[in-house]
């Protein structure tokens, strides 16, 4: 049923968490991953990489790799949530999976998780 899946992987505190859920995921649904990394602006335009972001992106290849899910990497800029909506048109993934931290939809309607929900052609699996 999902056979693609797209998880924008952000720097923050559970972005390990997360992943074990999307792994997980996959698994349970036979789906090949396509990691959307999203690089920080200054990241970007300095060309290198914070050092907690690097070993995020290791630790995430070294955990999909041990399952055994196959999973493609794509690194773009800082992503607003119609980019990465539309990135998953493009990549055709049959759901999204991503972060909601701790946000109150009724409150924090600037979330990226809400806005692609709003706009995602395509399912969306929000883990707190």
């Amino acid at each position: 049923m999902f056979e693609t899946v797209l998880f924008p992987l952000e720097q923050r505190n559970q972005a390990l968490e997360m992943v074990k859920v999307v792994i997980s995921f996959a698994e349970e649904h036979a789906s090949r991953l396509s990691r959307l990394s999203l690089v920080g602006v200054q990241d970007a335009v300095e060309g290198g990489l914070s050092e907690s972001l690097v070993q995020l992106l290791q630790r995430t290849r070294t955990a999909v790799e041990h399952v055994g899910v196959p999973c493609a990497v794509v690194e773009r800029p800082a992503c607003s949530a119609l980019e990465i909506c539309s990135l998953a048109t493009e990549l055709n993934v049959d759901v999204i999976v991503m972060g909601l931290q701790g946000l109150n939809p009724d409150q924090d309607t600037d979330s990226t998780a809400l806005k692609v929900i709003e706009h995602s052609a395509c399912p969306v699996l929000v883990v707190p």
